[in-house]
């Protein structure tokens, strides 16, 4: 083997799309280099993307957030990545998938994290957004086998990661199943309702509504003691995220009237098509977080339980509903009017019923959840393994001619 810094393993690639336009590409913790499409309907944070840059076929892109956390992979078609991404081309005498395999071992891994950057003190810990810079990168020394050695090691993991990765996919298919499972729950038991009852329009029960503003703030969440504005990406169908938040500049002035209050029903009028009319009652919630003007607070009167709204607007039929009345500029990003949203249609049932129905939601909620808790051990089990084999097998802790992953990591 040979001894050498990972920079000279490598061209850094920093060519910038300009009008070239090609599919817009995304770093994957799991999935690896893949259309961003495939990932998310949110809009990409730049509305211009001429300073995006180009990668190729067999280019290792890395995500400098996340790239110790797995987050890198070998394109696999021509695109652009974010400017923030490192986009790599391998020598001739290297071979890209044993560099890929040698930077998402737990021995590079570990190279990596000791030499994370980010905002703030590194002795302290106070670290925000931690980045692995190129120069850092490429600093790292690696032993590198002879380039058919390395086709052998590749040839080798590419075979056991896969059979692992299948396994992980039918423990994926397994969790989909249940999200699905509890989809169709809910639907039924709002059907049930509806069967007992004919609906109402929201309208009846809503006493008043507000929103926030949206001024400029901070890319960074707010710590506590600052101010906060919520991101509409704190509301998912019957989930509110405090944490998904950007930090107020100190010398703005805060309307303290929009902080949010546990209790609070909130309702996103702006998201993607997909989301938009997401609803979810606040639950503890620390304070200093606003409502931004992209999301309403709606207050009900005594006879409807907010906490049951929110249960019933993550059926099918209201989150059909906030899809096809939607409109905006693009798919991307939707926005609907309260006036669709006072149209929603609820079961006209007493608080008992209402309190039972949202007390057997949180029930069936709860025994999904212990499932997919359990898969997601699996996964973790299955990570675990899969992380031993590469980095047992590109660090020569064995011979892969005459190795066999399952051996190899039967006590992982």
């Amino acid at each position: 083997m040979t001894l050498m810094r990972a920079k000279y393993l490598y061209q850094l690639i920093d060519r910038r799309a300009g009008s070239d336009q090609p599919p817009l590409l995304a770093v994957s913790i799991h999935h690896g280099v893949v259309p961003r499409e495939s990932l998310t309907n949110d809009l990409p944070r730049a509305e211009d993307l001429s300073s995006y840059k180009l990668c190729n076929i067999g280019d290792i892109v890395l995500n400098r957030m996340r790239a110790f956390q797995g987050a890198i992979g070998i394109s696999p078609m021509h695109g652009i990545v974010s400017p923030d991404y490192i986009v790599l081309r391998p020598d001739a005498d290297v071979d890209a998938r044993y560099l890929h395999h040698l930077f998402r071992s737990s021995w590079f891994v570990g190279e990596m994290v000791s030499r994370l950057r980010g905002i703030g003190n590194t002795e302290s810990g106070a670290v925000r957004t931690p980045r692995i810079n190129a120069d850092d990168l490429g600093d790292i020394a690696v032993e590198l086998p002879p380039l058919e050695e390395q086709r052998r090691i590749a040839d080798f993991l590419d075979v056991e990661t896969s059979r692992i990765d299948r396994l992980c996919r039918l423990q994926i298919s397994a969790f989909s199943v249940l999200s699905e499972r509890e989809s169709a729950l809910r639907d039924l038991a709002i059907d049930e309702l509806l069967n007992s009852a004919p609906p109402v329009e929201l309208r009846r029960y809503v006493r008043s509504v507000d929103q926030g503003s949206s001024p400029q703030c901070d890319a960074i969440p707010a710590e506590i003691g600052e101010w906060g504005i919520l991101k509409v990406s704190c509301l998912r169908p019957g989930v509110f995220d405090p944490t998904q938040n950007k930090r107020i500049p100190d010398d703005l002035v805060v309307d303290a009237t929009s902080e949010v209050k546990k209790g609070d029903l909130l309702i996103t009028r702006a998201n993607t098509p997909l989301l938009v009319g997401s609803t979810a009652v606040v639950g503890d919630v620390r304070p200093g977080l606003l409502l931004s003007d992209k999301i309403f607070r709606v207050r009900l009167d005594s006879g409807l339980d907010p906490k049951f709204v929110a249960e019933v607007a993550a059926g099918s039929r209201i989150r059909a509903l906030c899809g096809a009345s939607s409109n905006g500029a693009s798919q991307s990003m939707a926005n609907i009017r309260f006036e669709e949203v006072k149209a929603w249609p609820i079961p006209q049932v007493g608080l008992t019923k209402q309190q039972d129905f949202v007390r057997r939601m949180i029930r069936g909620r709860e025994e999904i959840s212990r499932l997919k808790s359990a898969i997601d051990r699996q996964l973790a089990l299955l990570a675990e393994r899969r992380q031993a084999l590469i980095t047992a097998a590109v660090t020569g802790q064995f011979d892969v001619t005459t190795a066999s992953g399952r051996n190899l990591t039967q006590g992982v």
